[in-house]
């Protein structure tokens, strides 16, 4: 790992955006009448997280120059999210997402417009160098010019040392087909990322529920050599090339209040810990305890909340 002082722990690259959450729990997206505004985008999720629990995280995005841009800026500056990679665009507005609330996978609808517009000029060799950690989604790879940009400047990141990190949040509505994204997955993995998928991520990308050693040697035969596969209410399995599967359960939640950002919760966690060279079982301890207080949270994690304390017990 490196260790200088300037390093950015984790540099999450992709859709930063505005989450509205329906208050109607359990309603699909035609019965819900009322939503609350709330910070969204998975990698956005994952550098605010980060930032909450002590790292130096950094987000890579393009938003609108209109209120919502603003807002997204704010509240990432106030979470101590380094924002000089984000820029302003004068001539789409800043991505919004509708979403379910739900105790299961939520619906949504997205309007996406500048969330995507990353270039090339926003990742320099110089950040690279100072990066521990190169994040990325499924979502954010979706589209074009990020698509190029995200792939381009991932191997670049690999080649300087840099371990990347990926979530395969698939979602069908977000690509042309399913073969554009397994060639872009495909692409992404030649450079051994971390890799977090849920079983409904597999299920959405093969359309087919695959026994979960065939998930795994999927990703391994692409050269990745860390699986993270997260089963919901069912925990966690992680598959690391060589070694015994690691299997641990989730923790219980009296009342799930919201699911949505529970994955990057998990993943915030892991790469936490990962960073702090804990072992591998030890990653995904720190990622459930973080899952666990985000299902019990509607939107963000809890603000009065010690988690880094909490978690090094």
């Amino acid at each position: 790992m490196k260790k200088d002082i300037e390093t950015i722990d984790i540099l999450c690259v992709g859709e930063a955006l505005i989450d509205f959450i329906g208050q109607q729990s359990g309603a699909q997206i035609n019965d819900t009448s009322d939503y609350h505004r709330y910070l969204g985008g998975s990698p956005t999720n994952v550098a605010m997280n980060s930032a909450r629990l002590g790292l130096k995280s950094a987000v890579v995005s393009s938003v609108g120059n209109d209120g919502f841009g603003s807002y997204i800026i704010d509240e990432l500056k106030r979470e101590g999210v380094k924002i000089d990679f984000i820029k302003k665009i004068n001539d789409e507005p800043s991505s919004i997402i509708f979403i379910t609330r739900t105790n299961e996978t939520p619906d949504f609808v997205p309007f996406r417009k500048a969330d995507y517009q990353i270039t090339e000029d926003q990742i320099t060799k110089e950040t690279l160098l100072k990066t521990t950690i190169y994040h990325t989604t499924c979502f954010a790879l979706s589209k074009n010019p990020a698509q190029s940009v995200i792939l381009k400047k991932a191997e670049e990141a690999f080649h300087l040392g840099c371990k990347l990190s990926i979530d395969i949040n698939y979602a069908e509505k977000l690509w042309k087909s399913k073969n554009q994204a397994l060639g872009i997955i495909k692409s992404y993995c030649r450079f051994n990322p971390l890799v977090k998928i849920s079983e409904d991520d597999m299920l959405r990308l093969f359309e087919k529920k695959l026994p979960h050693e065939d998930i795994f040697d999927f990703f391994h035969s692409k050269g990745v050599e860390i699986v993270c596969l997260t089963l919901g209410r069912n925990g966690v399995k992680l598959s690391q090339t060589g070694k015994k599967i690691i299997e641990l359960p989730a923790i219980q939640v009296d009342k799930v209040m919201d699911v949505t950002g529970a994955g990057d919760a998990f993943w915030s966690g892991y790469l936490f810990a990962y960073i702090k060279d804990k072992p591998q079982d030890t990653c995904l301890k720190i990622g459930l305890q973080l899952a666990a207080l985000k299902l019990q949270n509607v939107g963000r994690l809890p603000d009065n909340i010690k988690i880094l304390s909490q978690l090094l017990e």
